[in-house]
This record gives C-alpha cells, sequence and structure tokens, in this order.
C-alpha cells in the first residue's frame, strides 16, 4: 500500500496533471461556518473579514504584526529544571514539553521581545495558547520575570499578551508560586512610574487571570475573548444557576468594568501606540504642522491706500 501511495498514485498525478490539494486551504468561520481562505486570513492577522470573529494567533506572527516593519528583538529564555516533579499521566511530562516545542517552535509558552510601535520602544511579553494551552509553569514565570527586569533596566513600557488556561499542573506548587513571583515583578515596574498594559486574548482563564494579567494600568480585550478564573460551565455547576447570554466575554465584561476596552486586532497597534504616548509624553507622530502666517500680496491701488 505504500509503494501505490508513494510511488503510483503521485506519478498518475503528474501525469494527468493533477495536483493535491493542502489539507488546510480553507478554514471554516466558528461562527457562521463561512470558509476562508487561509491566505486572507494570515494576511487580515487571523481575523475573519466577514464577522470579524478573532482567531487563535502564534505569538511570533503576532509579534510580526505588531512591532514596526515586523522587526524584533527577542529575549533569551532562562534556563530552569525540565521536570522537577518527573510528572507524568497519560504522557511524560517531558515528552509534552518536547511535542510542544517541535509544534510551536518556541522554548516554552511565553516570548518576550523588544521593538518599536509606531515608534515608541517597548517591551512585549505573547503567550502562546498552542504550548500546552499556554499553562503558566516556571519556564513561562522567569521569562515574564526576566521581560519585566529587562524592560526596568533599559525604562520600557511593557504590553503583554495574555493567553492561557492557567497555571500548568505538571509542575504542581512550583507552578503556583509563578503567581506571587510575576506580581512582585509588576509592582516593581509600576514603582519605576512605567506603563504596563495589559491585551487579554481568548481565553485568559485559572492562575494568569488571578495574577498578572488583571494588574495592568489598562487593560484592553479582543473581541470575543473568553476571559475569567473558573470557566462558564464550572461555574454554572456550582451555583446551579443559568448564567447570563455573553457571560465572561469581553464585551460583558466590559460593559460591567473589569475591562476598559474592547479593541479589534487589527487596531491594537494604533490604540496601545497611541496610549503609551500619552504616559509617556512623547509627541504624536504625523502632527500636521500648523500654517505659518504668510504676507497677503495686496493689490497696487490698496498699497497705495495703505500707504496714505
Amino acid at each position: 500500500m505504500n509503494w501505490i501511495t508513494n510511488y503510483v498514485r503521485p506519478k498518475i498525478n503528474s501525469m494527468f496533471g493533477r495536483r493535491e490539494m493542502p489539507e488546510n486551504l480553507w478554514i471554516k468561520d466558528p461562527e457562521t461556518g463561512e470558509m476562508v481562505f487561509h491566505k486572507d486570513l494570515e494576511g487580515n492577522q487571523w481575523v475573519i473579514p466577514s464577522s470579524g470573529h478573532h482567531m487563535k494567533i502564534a505569538a511570533r506572527e503576532r509579534l510580526r504584526h505588531f512591532m514596526d516593519g515586523g522587526e524584533f528583538e527577542t529575549l533569551e529564555s532562562p534556563k530552569v529544571a525540565a521536570d522537577p516533579l518527573k510528572f507524568r499521566d497519560e504522557k511524560r511530562y517531558v515528552d509534552r514539553l518536547r511535542d510542544a516545542r517541535t509544534k510551536t517552535g518556541m522554548d516554552d509558552a511565553v516570548l518576550a521581545a523588544t521593538g518599536e510601535v509606531d515608534g515608541v520602544p517597548l517591551m512585549a511579553i505573547v503567550q502562546d495558547f498552542a504550548f500546552m494551552g499556554g499553562s503558566l509553569g516556571m519556564a513561562a514565570g522567569e521569562a515574564i520575570i526576566n521581560a519585566f527586569e529587562t524592560a526596568l533596566e533599559r525604562r520600557l513600557p511593557v504590553v503583554l499578551f495574555a493567553a492561557s488556561g492557567g497555571a500548568r499542573m505538571q509542575e504542581g506548587i512550583l507552578s503556583l508560586m509563578q503567581l506571587p513571583r510575576t506580581i512582585v515583578a509588576v509592582e516593581r515596574l509600576k514603582e519605576a512610574g512605567l506603563p504596563y498594559i495589559v491585551v487579554l486574548t481568548n481565553p485568559t482563564t485559572g492562575g494568569v487571570t488571578a495574577s498578572y494579567a488583571m494588574l495592568g494600568d489598562v487593560h484592553i480585550a479582543e473581541p470575543g475573548a473568553l476571559i475569567g478564573f473558573a470557566g462558564p460551565r464550572v461555574i454554572e455547576q456550582t451555583i446551579r444557576e443559568k448564567l447570563p447570554d455573553g457571560f465572561q466575554r469581553a464585551e460583558y465584561l466590559m460593559e460591567h468594568g473589569m475591562v476598559d476596552m474592547v479593541v479589534s486586532r487589527l487596531e491594537l497597534k494604533s490604540t496601545i501606540a497611541r496610549l503609551v504616548r500619552i504616559w509617556t509624553h512623547r509627541p504624536a507622530e504625523h502632527v500636521v504642522p500648523a500654517l505659518e502666517e504668510q504676507p497677503v500680496a495686496l493689490p497696487v491701488e490698496t498699497e497705495k491706500q495703505a500707504a496714505e
């Protein structure tokens, strides 16, 4: 069967000019069921043009769209113990880590980088949900703390894109200890008078919501993002009541004061740059200079009257 699949079928396809179609050429809109060409999605920052649904986006791709010219300098991730508890469930933890690294090309769930946004230098911290659900472990915690300390040394504002299911269970209490450690890093940045902006993406839940993701000076949410500590199903089972429509979604939370604004991914760059300029008293880019008064040429008769 392998000989037929690997040799005979490609030979027949090449003879008749038939080409194999990639499986991911079209992507289905989860809201409307519409099929969208993947190149259109990629060019639109993985926001579906017709419905505005925000799909998950990889950390490096988000940074390429966010930073000026797609240029940024990543920080080296601190080294930590790979499997301190020797954890194993259906698979060994070290095997899960290896699979996640192969899938995402990242060392762990957090990527930190410096760059400019509309000419404003800043530190960006991005969680990638594709890496074990963006879970917070020792490596992710160290990466976040290292980014805050670097921003403090270089006097840079910090923008954090949160996307996580919470603490990483395979690291137990060592994962939970990252919550107070990252909170201390946030407080040190605030004491230095540097702005800290949090962008809450889909989903932001668990211990991440209970720590650094809710300590920003401004909280921006992407449309439709699920934000909360426990999930809506767990809450319904606990209180045994039906939750309101849109509960824990970005728009609902903005109406109830938990989120400051809901901003499309396509407008995040300009919005964040404007906020940082206000904080740091930087002049706005592309400001039209005031028109200087120019002498007006008068007719000859009017000039004689003025002279008299």
